[in-house]
């Protein structure tokens, strides 16, 4: 009998290795951004390897980011400077600031790229920026402690949520006026629309529900309430939404519950509850839709969601009170 050669066995060893990794690293990089609030900096995390790169040093108490339509640009707002400021993606290094008014919390860009919208959390605003000229374009006044912010698909209605209040405000993006309120549970914290603009949903952190808003009637048509074995309702505290590329579920973070609810987009159901690290609070798919990113504030960490095993891979280090979630194409 003839013997098979060492080395063709070490090759055969050293394939099914490498098929292994790549069933559970992700087949295409990316790159993501992570805002850590308490300790002023960007943790850059490269999506194929996992990890973090590199960590930018920014403003003071960074939390909302946003990236500009190529990628080229991150914004970030540092609330306790008063500015939305801006980071070469590629030099990594502070190219300019954006007026923000003060206290700047999210951010949202308009469709097209050229404006960009944000919370002034302490002065009960939102602020509209025109990005070329770094110009404030206008202040609309909304409800007590602005933060979340959306925009239906078409670009026409500008959501803000305010936390004291308990409402959505819709704003119509032409006139630039609030023409719908509408309350919802507790704290309301995200909102986000469905793909088609059929549904505007809403997390209340405190009410500890999220409520599905019908956007021709802007009435709130059902809630969606949370229920985990051995807590307790006030631990659960849904923060962060997002929907999948397939629009078939829904994203959920649930904050000191340390979990991400999986929703049944059209039923609402909980389908599942994926534990993640401490005080989970916002979310970002990779752009293939097959990755979702979750800050974790306590334990300062982000957590890799496998979307379609719906498995947690791996949690990764990064700076001090991880808060906003960005991901770009390399």
């Amino acid at each position: 009998m003839t013997a098979f050669p060492s080395h063709l066995f070490r090759l055969g060893a050293l394939a099914l290795a490498v098929l292994a990794v790549a069933a559970v690293a992700p087949a295409k990089a990316f790159t993501a951004y992570v805002s850590n609030e308490k300790g002023n900096s960007i943790s850059i995390i490269d999506t194929d390897k996992l990890e973090v790169t590199k960590t930018v040093k920014v403003g003071q108490r960074p939390r909302g980011i946003a990236l500009s339509q190529d990628g080229d640009q991150l914004f970030i707002c540092a609330g306790d400077d008063d500015a939305i400021q801006i980071l070469d993606t590629k030099s990594l290094t502070i190219v300019g600031d954006l007026p923000s008014g003060p206290d700047p919390e999210l951010l949202i860009l308009s469709p097209d790229g050229k404006l960009l919208y944000t919370s002034n959390e302490n002065d009960n605003l939102v602020t509209a920026i025109d990005v070329a000229s770094r110009k404030i374009v206008a202040e609309i006044p909304v409800g007590v402690e602005p933060e979340g912010m959306a925009l239906s698909p078409d670009g026409k209605v500008l959501v803000n949520t305010s936390e004291t209040t308990n409402m959505a405000h819709l704003i119509d993006t032409q006139t630039r006026k609030i023409f719908a309120n509408v309350l919802v549970d507790a704290r309301p914290r995200s909102a986000q629309y469905t793909a088609d603009g059929s549904e505007l949903w809403v997390s209340a952190e405190v009410g500890g529900t999220v409520s599905v808003i019908d956007a021709a009637s802007h009435q709130v048509k059902q809630k969606i309430a949370f229920e985990i074995p051995g807590l307790s309702k006030e631990a659960i505290q849904p923060v962060g939404i997002r929907f999948s590329h397939d629009g078939k579920r829904a994203f959920v973070a649930l904050g000191p519950a340390n979990r991400v609810a999986v929703i049944d987009a059209v039923t609402k159901r909980v389908e599942k509850y994926l534990l993640v690290g401490q005080r989970v609070w916002q979310l970002a798919f990779t752009p293939d839709g097959k990755y979702l990113y979750t800050t974790n504030g306590v334990s300062n960490d982000v957590s890799v969601i496998d979307v379609a095993a719906l498995k947690v891979l791996k949690s990764i280090a990064v700076g001090s009170f991880p808060w906003g979630v960005a991901i770009a194409r390399q």
